[in-house]
């Protein structure tokens, strides 16, 4: 029987779990935080996104539920943590860099200029809300993803892929 599941060929026909194994081997140093304000497609479509880039961690902090819809099955093969609070998240956040991925507060600086170090966490807010304030004071850096229309931002789920797609070419490439 055919293997339509969404892998490349090396790991067609094989377990979840064995799947799963094989990515543990070679996981970058990457995290992803999704601040889960709202029941949201966009965080499937992270969370298939920090497969395709083979991140060591996706972190849900909020409500656990989500749309996994947009994961297309996924999230079966990386580690996805769920954090009812903040806080809960930032005490597994030691020695890593939180970078913020805003574009609506004047701390933030253009992407395209960060410096990425090894151990980065990635933090993504809601479409409608962003990232808590509360969140965000944690951040040690706070970037904004560049735009050249005439609107102000692309939907979170494309920033998420622009912004791991940028650590990747600086740590991994």
């Amino acid at each position: 029987m055919e293997d339509t599941r969404n892998l490349i060929d090396e790991y067609k026909g094989l377990p979840n779990e064995q799947v799963f194994d094989e990515l543990e081997k070679s996981r970058t140093p990457l995290e992803i935080a999704i601040e889960n304000l709202e029941h949201d497609f966009n965080i499937g479509s992270i969370v298939r996104t920090a497969n395709s880039f083979n991140v060591q961690k996706v972190h849900i902090i909020g409500k656990k539920k989500y749309n996994r819809r947009g994961a297309m099955c996924t999230d079966k093969y990386l580690e996805i943590v769920h954090h009812e609070t903040i806080e809960d998240f930032l005490k597994t956040q030691e020695n890593r860099e939180l970078v913020a991925i805003e574009n609506n507060i004047k701390r933030a600086k253009p992407l395209n200029e960060k410096q990425f170090v090894q151990n980065t966490t990635l933090i993504f807010g809601s479409e409608n809300n962003g990232i808590t304030p509360e969140l965000l004071e944690k951040a040690q850096d706070v970037r904004f993803i560049e735009s050249f229309g005439s609107t102000r931002s692309v939907n979170v789920g494309v920033a998420a892929g622009i912004a791991m797609y940028g650590y990747i070419r600086q740590i991994i490439l």
